[in-house]
């Protein structure tokens, strides 16, 4: 007696549909699973077989196989349960096999039957819909995720009773819980995300105004940023508003973003859309993995949940060494490469990296009345960050003390609202200049767009070529500081760089900022 019942599975970023393909024959009993496992679905046989004992449901003492295909697929997880559960129930006569036809079937299974949340289920009801699936059979807590997918019929279960129920020709029911889980998904999950906790307002920042026009030219640009300065003088503090002034997510991106946060597993029951961009501060004892992706199969690391955001290192250089350096081809390339031995996966990483560190270990250099820290100490804490990574961050500002006057001033500092109306202005002028092209922002630009969309009057050629022969920089600082200015010259809504552009750029250097 056979059974096929499809269900689906992730790996890396992709997903998968999966035939559960189920036989039982008389011979010794056992439960044999066989398809390319991992040891979380080889245990779906006793989690299976107990749930259906425990409902009253008992599998006769035969021979059992099942086959998940394709076998060249890697299968891990827990979401096969129910399509397992389902294929026997089938078997046994206790639903009609007619019953899941264009139908996927995804769950883990409790030892009393309860159907329980599993990750990833997001990306593999849209591939499902892509091949032509009309319904798709999943846990209740999942349904609202689910429900991102346009086009395709939800059915949020609780347990394999209801399951039972519902495919056993009470299709009043099952109109009813597919209704539910329906309609209007994607605005009606931006509605919830809408009373989520604000975002901190830059209008509570005191002081720091040249640390903001850094932040502000950072998000008009989608420039990587780096603040130098002692404890307590607001670099977390600007670092966690500036999401606020960044342009919403495009319904696309928010989907894009929702997909990877479905996949690690973390995605909110009740406001599964990501509808505000990721802010992600991993604590600087991450290590590698922890940033990049880990595992055989490497799920979403720290660079990818911040995909489309900002990803805040709080006191760089307390971060590994390997750590920082890693960095250095998700800033440039925008995704990350990850090779294991089961295959190569690609990570997007589409970042605005926001770092923050104090000029010396115990942060007050160079106030010789409270810091203690020898020569050598500093340079040593500074080595931690390597000349790579340096060029790769735009823009570099001091963090000076704020003074008394400045915490005791009533008024209150620019809104978020205002900032975000100039990086609005500013990102629109750059969308009309690259329409057309694969470029959204500023710090996108190429060798060769920089010579179409950069060039320099003579006067500004003289300035640039002045600054790279006196400090020496760099190929790559050089087109970066141009890309700044660029990003300066928006602001100011001017169609030319001017010098006065390249000039502050410059003061964004590292070189320049004391690093």
């Amino acid at each position: 007696m056979y059974s096929s019942i499809k269900s689906g599975t992730v790996y890396g970023l992709k997903s998968f549909l999966i035939d559960v393909e189920i036989d039982i024959s008389n011979g010794l009993p056992c439960f044999v699973m066989v398809g390319s496992l991992n040891s979380e679905v080889r245990e779906s046989a006793e989690r299976v077989r107990v749930a259906l004992k425990n409902m009253g449901m008992n599998i006769p003492p035969s021979h059992i196989t099942v086959n998940l295909s394709p076998a060249d697929i890697r299968k891990t997880g827990t979401g096969f349960d129910m399509a397992i559960a389902l294929g026997l129930l089938e078997i046994m006569n206790i639903i009609p096999q007619s019953s899941l036809r264009d139908t996927l079937v995804i769950g883990e299974i409790g030892l009393n039957g309860e159907v329980k949340r599993v990750s990833g289920v997001m990306p593999i009801v849209y591939e499902a819909k892509k091949n032509g699936y009309t319904t798709c059979l999943i846990p209740i807590e999942n349904a609202m995720e689910a429900s991102l997918v346009e086009g395709i019929r939800i059915i949020g279960v609780s347990d394999l009773k209801m399951v039972k129920e519902l495919l056993n020709g009470n299709m009043d029911v099952l109109a009813e819980a597919s209704e539910e889980n329906s309609n209007d998904p994607l605005n009606k999950a931006v509605d919830i995300t809408r009373r989520e906790e604000k975002i901190p307002d830059f209008s509570d920042v005191s002081g720091q105004e040249s640390v903001i026009r850094g932040a502000l030219i950072a998000a008009s640009g989608n420039h990587h940023m780096l603040m130098i300065g002692p404890p307590g003088t607001g670099k977390t503090m600007i670092a966690k508003r500036i999401p606020g002034i960044l342009p919403e997510l495009s319904d696309d991106e928010k989907l894009e973003v929702t997909r990877i946060y479905s996949i690690a597993g973390k995605l909110n029951i009740e406001h599964p859309m990501i509808k505000n961009r990721p802010f992600v501060d991993p604590h600087h004892s991450a290590t590698v993995s922890a940033l990049s992706g880990g595992g055989g199969i490497p799920r979403p690391g720290a660079l990818s949940l911040a995909h489309k955001g900002v990803l805040f290192l709080d006191e760089l250089p307390e971060f590994d060494r390997n750590v920082i350096d890693m960095l250095r081809e998700p800033l440039e390339e925008k995704c990350i490469n990850i090779s294991r031995a089961s295959g190569n996966f690609v990570y997007p990483a589409d970042i605005m990296l926001v770092a923050a560190m104090n000029p010396c270990p115990c942060g007050y250099y160079p106030d010789h009345n409270k810091c203690n820290c020898s020569p050598g100490a500093v340079r040593r804490y500074m080595g931690h960050i390597s000349g790579p990574v340096l060029e790769r961050i735009d823009i570099c500002v001091a963090v000076r003390k704020i003074r008394v006057k400045d915490l005791e001033n009533k008024n209150k500092g620019i809104s978020s609202s205002k900032l975000r109306e100039k990086v609005l202005r500013a990102r629109k002028i750059q969308e009309e200049r690259y329409k057309g092209l694969n470029i959204t922002c500023n710090s996108e630009l190429g060798v060769v767009d920089l010579r179409k969309f950069c060039a320099l009057g003579k006067a500004e050629s003289k300035l640039a070529e002045d600054i790279c022969e006196n400090l020496d920089l760099s190929a790559r600082s050089y087109h970066r500081m141009l890309k700044v200015a660029r990003t300066i010259a928006d602001l100011d809504e001017s169609e030319d760089i001017k010098e006065r552009h390249l000039t502050e750029a410059l003061c964004y250097r590292p070189q320049v900022a004391g690093l």
